[in-house]
């Protein structure tokens, strides 16, 4: 078996293999990399848009699938694309085999729709690799401890990707996508946005947090919880993409850039809810309710007491919002309500750490163009307002120019 120094996991999406042509394209790419001298594994999606056509012919013929079933469907997207990708490589005379999750040792937990894994066996994998063969994995799926496939939710081939480098002791990750890597601003809206070379883990998982789609925000986490180095490229060049890492001129935090870039995400809706009763414990029922759901709370604003009563806003996902009014409307007393037409821009980088009047500047830019801000959340390295949705891009326009990241 070769040294596991040399093992790469390569990562493509579904509009990577969308279609025959594009699939044997990434087959180029992958034997490529094999005859560098590499061990490589591949993770692949679903292709195009096979997660959401299985999903409209699940609704057909049941108006509530349980998870466990929509599970054992959503897997068969990711199955295929690899199937096909193996043949692929298989057609031009190399060694190479398709595995599903759990062929390939992937062990999660029993919450169907939006599993974690908790142990991967790589041995099954190493045998492949003493037979001199690619080892291409259906992402997005692993099974539990009874055998029963489970899904892994949201970016899951981004974290099964990750999640196998960092079992294989990999080189580094390599996610490719229809990108040349990550850029200071969403390169199709801002004619100056420039490719960012090197990014820290907390950058990146800044941007993919506030809506950078690059990469999905758990497997950021857990490259960073794991330090697996991982690469953001384009599928359809061999132009040098994004690389994330942990380490890259952390001694010198005073000479990086101010913002690294701005993102933004347009599928976030504002709720907000009147009538709280304003004591201990109030926050933590409701939120505590909402968290039960598996749903996600972003940016919470809680507004001054009166007469013993409250208001409180928050933002989720969008694909959340009918199972928050569920739960909300089991709530006495309070009145309820949705704001759709909202949009977060946000600004991250690392230098803002050392440089006071960040969020007075942001704030600033965006009033010089009578952009209303709606709520606000902050970190170390992050600052997010919530804004308009028809005024969005004119923000991050704005932001990107006035912070000097443009080309």
């Amino acid at each position: 078996m070769r040294d596991k120094k040399n093992i790469i996991v390569l990562k493509f999406g579904g509009t990577s293999v969308g279609d025959k042509d594009k699939i044997k394209r990434v087959a180029d790419r992958i034997i490529k990399t094999r005859l560098e001298g590499n061990s490589v594994v591949v993770t692949v999606s679903a292709m195009g848009d096979a997660t959401d056509r299985l999903i409209e012919l699940a609704g057909k013929v049941a108006s509530s699938p349980s998870r466990r079933e929509m599970d054992m469907l959503l897997s068969t997207g990711e199955q295929a694309s690899s199937a096909l990708l193996a043949m692929a490589i298989q057609e031009k005379g190399y060694g190479c085999i398709s595995l599903s999750g759990g062929q390939a040792g992937i062990l999660t937990d029993d919450v169907y729709s939006n599993a974690k894994i908790l142990n991967i066996n790589v041995d099954r994998i190493n045998r492949e690799f003493k037979k001199d063969r690619v080892v291409v994995v259906a992402g997005f799926q692993g099974v539990n401890t009874d055998g029963n496939i489970t899904t892994l939710g949201r970016g899951g081939s981004d974290i099964t990707a990750v999640a196998l480098a960092s079992a294989l002791k990999a080189r580094y990750c390599e996610v490719h996508t229809d990108v040349g890597g990550v850029y200071s601003a969403d390169p199709n809206l801002v004619d100056g946005a420039i490719k960012l070379e090197t990014l820290s883990y907390d950058e990146m998982l800044e941007l993919a947090s506030s809506g950078a789609k690059v990469i999905h925000s758990r497997a950021v986490e857990f490259a960073r919880k794991h330090n697996v180095i991982l690469h953001i490229r384009s599928s359809f060049n061999d132009v040098e993409g994004t690389w994330v890492m942990d380490d890259y001129k952390k001694d010198e935090i005073m000479e990086k850039p101010l913002i690294t870039g701005v993102t933004y995400d347009i599928g976030e809706t504002k709720v907000s809810i009147f009538g709280l009763e304003d004591k201990p414990g109030i926050a933590a029922k409701l939120f505590g309710k909402l968290a039960d759901a598996d749903i996600d709370v972003d940016l919470i604003v809680q507004n001054v007491s009166e007469k013993n009563f409250a208001a409180i806003s928050f933002t989720v996902k969008n694909e959340d919002l009918s199972l928050a009014k569920e739960i909300l409307n089991k709530l006495k007393s309070i009145r309820v309500e949705v704001d759709t037409d909202i949009a977060k821009v946000s600004i991250v980088g690392a230098g803002m750490q050392t440089h006071p009047g960040v969020a007075a500047k942001m704030f600033k830019i965006l009033a010089d163009r009578d952009i209303n801000i709606e709520m606000i959340s902050t970190s170390p390295i992050r600052i997010s307002c919530v804004v308009k949705k028809s005024r969005i891009k004119e923000a991050i326009k704005a932001l990107h120019s006035g912070f000097g990241l443009a080309k």
